[in-house]
């Protein structure tokens, strides 16, 4: 086995690039020191998840009439929406993010999603993370461009959840990666001191090779410093929901712990429902609940920190608004886009509303969009991150903002 190949299987080469770690002398400062720092955490729903069983539209006829096995009752009713503005509500299973809603921290922008027409999961999700729709020679994700313009070049301001790096977060700039799981603080055969002492001799010196199993140790090094001891923190004896919950909470206590890291992304899985979506209850409902516990765990270890975070949850496509023979839905268009945080004008449905009637839908067959996603991303990082034109034009390429959204 070649040595690089066993330096990407010992979890020190991320897909992308390295991460390079100063010592740990600045790594153990307090929460009170980082309370003003800006924060972004994406959270990408993989597998295109159902937003109009998320942000239900029960106001409208057409939606019941297409959906005669999964839509989501009325308020008011057995296993009813939670009404949230008299014409949409939430699916009951994301109940634990009612008093963000009511605390107007959590706003969510229907009809929105990409422009391009594709229903390829890979393909969307390439376009989402990348940024720019419809080509695949992006090469590198916004988010990573996003850290070219706001570096300090300290090495773990950007972590992924996860054991690659994401197309998001691909590209020139160092990336940080946290092992996901309840293994993700095992230790490695690189973290027994005979090991690595041995390895820091092979690899001791300035080539390029060298320089980067060097940058990358200290990464790893500094990370689980930090997970140690924050692992150490009680819980009061309550177990986590689940292994969202629990990669949530991880991420959480990084950014409580080290102000150096400003940006966080998770990838959550399974929400491609063409068979059994289920209503109320079911498939859907398990995994939003999951989703929505995981995401109170986020905010309440967040802590302080939380007023100057924003989340962003996405997903590459809908689901097509009528159901499919097998109690499910297959892959759509138009979507919903979720964002939290301390400064979010909460408690609102952003977007103009197509519409469900069989002449308002996309193709005759999916909600339109009616907000491109750029705009609800570029309203976070102008607002937010207070991101200049000439930097979100160089995130955001081939580009123009169409409408204003004011979610922050």
């Amino acid at each position: 086995m070649k040595r690089r190949n066993f330096l990407l299987q010992a979890g020190i080469f991320s897909a992308s690039a390295i991460t390079a770690v100063g010592t740990n002398a600045w790594v153990a400062r307090s929460a009170s020191e980082n309370t003003n720092q800006k924060r972004l955490i994406v959270i990408f729903l993989r597998g295109a998840v159902d937003g109009l069983n998320v942000v239900v539209p029960y106001s409208e006829t057409a939606y019941y009439q297409a959906r005669p096995k999964i839509a989501i009752p009325q308020p008011g009713k057995e296993g009813g929406v939670l009404d949230l503005d008299g014409r949409f509500g939430l699916h009951p299973a994301l109940n634990s993010l009612i008093p963000l809603w009511q605390q107007s921290n959590l706003a969510f922008v229907h009809a929105c999603g990409s422009p391009d027409p594709t229903r390829s999961h890979f393909d969307a999700q390439y376009y989402m993370e990348s940024g720019i729709p419809g080509t695949k020679k992006t090469g590198d994700g916004w988010m990573n461009r996003l850290l070219g313009t706001i570096s300090n070049k300290t090495p773990i301001q950007a972590v992924s959840v996860g054991e690659i790096i994401p197309q998001i977060l691909h590209g020139r700039m160092s990336v940080a990666s946290l092992p996901s799981g309840r293994t993700g603080n095992n230790p490695l055969s690189l973290d027994r001191p005979q090991v690595g002492a041995a390895f820091d001799r092979l690899y001791g010196g300035n080539d390029s090779l060298s320089q980067t199993y060097q940058e990358g140790r200290m990464a790893r090094q500094a990370i689980m410093k930090d997970l140690d001891d924050e692992m150490k923190m009680a819980n009061n004896g309550a177990p986590l929901p689940d292994a969202f919950a629990r990669d949530a909470q991880r991420l959480a206590q990084l950014m409580v712990k080290d102000p150096k890291v400003e940006l966080g992304f998770m990838a959550v899985g399974g929400w491609d429902t063409h068979v059994n979506q289920g209503g109320s209850q079911g498939q859907l409902a398990q995994r939003l609940k999951k989703l929505a516990d995981g995401l109170a765990v986020m905010v309440q270890t967040l802590g302080t920190i939380y007023q100057n975070t924003a989340i962003v949850v996405m997903s590459e496509f809908g689901r097509t608004v009528q159901e499919n023979g097998n109690g499910g839905t297959d892959h759509g268009h138009g979507n919903v886009m979720w964002v939290l945080g301390g400064k979010v004008r909460g408690g609102k449905v952003y977007g103009e509303w197509p519409g469900l009637a069989t002449a308002q839908l996309y193709q005759n067959r999916d909600l339109a969009i009616a907000t491109d996603f750029r705009d609800v991303i570029s309203t976070v990082l102008e607002h937010h991150l207070q991101v200049d034109q000439k930097t979100l034009s160089h995130v955001l390429p081939s580009y123009t903002p169409t409408q204003k959204i004011t979610l922050i």
